[in-house]
């Protein structure tokens, strides 16, 4: 077996795995929402399949295509010159594919996109409500304010391109698509998911604590320390 499908396999099955986690924090409801993850060195990323149930999903239905969404199963040439070819499951991929496409060829370093409908986080998408930084996690994990993205309609990749124009002018990794729901990036499929569960966590409490009063912003000079120090020192 080449390098190439010794990755793809563990592409699949990490992207597969992770899925389970947007039903495990309650991020997503039926069919909807996806995990894709950037195969590196490779125009190519792979993607859940469209209308399948997370309960069904299986490394093998996990869809690979191209950048613009084109379904795949054979390289010209791998690392080594050899053409190679695997299976794909002849599902459709995820309607939500253009624009993760689009996010990978106009942000290089991003290696995994998530979309959910989590309900506070879409709940100020709703609104078209940026989640103000009221919180140190907040600064921890975003740099600041989550900021919303323009309305977009599904099927091309308009949604890719507000997304992309909405977090490169931001620290943050998720955005919140007006009146659709929050999209999340990483430096892998694994990151991308923490920050969507992050994302909808202090959605939770910002809204609850608007509830009880006005929430205090934090300083953004504070801001920036805070992110600094969790990107770059904390763990390390």
């Amino acid at each position: 077996m080449s390098d190439f499908l010794d990755t793809l396999a563990r592409i699949r099955q990490e992207v597969c795995g992770l899925h389970a986690e947007l039903t495990r924090y309650d991020l997503v409801v039926w069919t909807a929402g996806n995990v894709s993850a950037r195969i590196p060195g490779y125009d190519l990323m792979v993607i859940k399949p469209s209308g399948v149930s997370y309960g069904d999903l299986t490394p093998e239905l996990m869809v690979v295509t191209d950048l613009y969404g084109a379904p795949v199963a054979r390289l010209s040439a791998d690392a080594a010159g050899e053409p190679v070819e695997w299976s794909n499951p002849g599902l459709s991929p995820s309607s939500d594919t253009a624009a993760h496409g689009y996010v990978y060829r106009h942000m290089p370093d991003v290696g995994g996109v998530v979309h959910t409908h989590s309900t506070y986080a879409t709940a100020w998408a709703a609104r078209g409500e940026a989640i103000p930084c009221v919180l140190t996690m907040m600064g921890d994990e975003f740099g600041g304010t989550i900021p919303v993205g323009p309305f977009a309609l599904i099927g091309d990749d308009s949604i890719g391109r507000g997304i992309v124009e909405t977090l490169q002018a931001s620290n943050s990794p998720a955005v919140l698509m007006q009146n659709h729901g929050p999209f999340t990036i990483g430096t892998d499929a694994r990151s991308a998911v923490k920050a969507a569960v992050m994302c909808e966590e202090v959605a939770r409490t910002v809204h609850i604590a608007r509830q009880l009063g006005e929430p205090l912003p934090i300083d953004a000079a504070l801001v920036e320390s805070l992110y600094d120090r969790y990107q770059n020192v904390y763990g390390r």
